[in-house]
């Protein structure tokens, strides 16, 4: 792609390119695993592993509080406050 588009929406982000190539690359080969992470089983360890990290992740972000667990929902803010 020789020309990127600028992308001033309040959401979602424009991402760096290095981003959107490790993301297509591991899209189609998650972790050398042969499996997108698309279609692996959310009860397997693998994407048990990923979930872990992505918890613990937020968790440092958010300068670790004690006594606080993350919960990730599908459906956004809206979904989630009815």
């Amino acid at each position: 792609m020789s020309k990127r588009a600028y992308n001033f929406n309040a959401g979602p982000a424009a991402l760096p390119l290095e981003v959107l190539e490790r993301a297509q690359a591991e899209f189609v080969d998650y972790g050398g695993t042969g499996m997108s992470i698309m279609e692996m089983s959310h009860r397997g360890a693998v994407y048990e592993a990923v979930h872990n990290e992505a918890q613990e992740r937020l968790l440092s972000l958010l300068g670790n509080p004690s006594g606080y667990k993350v919960l990730f929902i599908q459906g956004g803010p809206v979904h989630s406050s009815r």
